[in-house]
């Protein structure tokens, strides 16, 4: 298993995209109650800002779910939140 470790204030800044980006799902939801939003794998790179093998490990590992639609992959936004909520350890000290 790989452990990456960032700052307090980057993790921060993660959670804060994370966020904005739940509010613009429960504004979706409210029009479209039985869609939720879907990420890509650029979008979810982007977002946690890791490489894109990294997220392949967290995929064959199990640590995401995912939707492969031909050579497409999506994921959930709640669940790349879960991710990040899973592992997430508090202030560091």
């Amino acid at each position: 298993m790989e452990v990456i470790t960032i700052e307090s204030s980057t993790f921060q800044q993660l959670k804060n995209q994370l966020d904005e980006i739940l509010t613009q799902i429960k504004v979706q939801k409210r029009q479209n109650p039985l869609s939720e939003a879907w990420l890509d794998n650029s979008d979810v790179v982007k977002l946690l800002r890791i490489s894109t093998r990294t997220l392949q490990n967290y995929r064959d590992s199990g640590m995401i779910p995912f939707s492969k639609i031909g050579a497409k992959i999506y994921y959930k936004a709640s669940d790349v939140e879960g991710l990040l909520n899973a592992n997430y350890s508090g202030y560091l000290k």
